[in-house]
């Protein structure tokens, strides 16, 4: 097997203001989009984000087409945490967990976006 790509798709009740989060706030751009749908992604994330609309009848499958979140993180490693935390903060992201650094060397902070999914990021210290 070969992986060519990696993803993670995420049902919201409001697609557009998922994608538009992580478009102002995390340097995301915009690869495709549709009806209840957009692609989000970035050269040096490694990773492609979707946001499709609760309630698509094309969403397989059925059983699993509640809105997403619920004890899911999407976690992005960093460079400079503290930076990026001084960075998110001043653009008046919701921060909903404040910075800490774990015994295990994780120094992380998580954000809320207009859909309740939570953003970490993450250095290895």
């Amino acid at each position: 097997m070969k992986i060519t790509e990696s993803a993670i798709s995420l049902n919201v009740a409001d697609p557009t203001a998922s994608a538009q989060f992580l478009i102002d706030h995390f340097g995301f751009a915009e690869k495709m989009s549709a009806d209840g749908f957009i692609s989000l992604g970035r050269d040096d994330a490694g990773l492609t984000v979707i946001y499709l609309r609760t309630g698509l009848p094309t969403f397989k499958p059925a059983s699993i087409a509640s809105a997403a979140g619920q004890g899911l993180l999407v976690v992005f490693v960093v460079e400079d945490i503290d930076a990026e935390y001084e960075r998110v903060r001043a653009e008046g992201v919701p921060i909903v967990t404040p910075i800490e650094t774990e015994p295990w060397g994780e120094r992380y902070f998580q954000a809320q976006d207009p859909n309740g999914i939570v953003i970490q990021l993450v250095q290895w210290v």
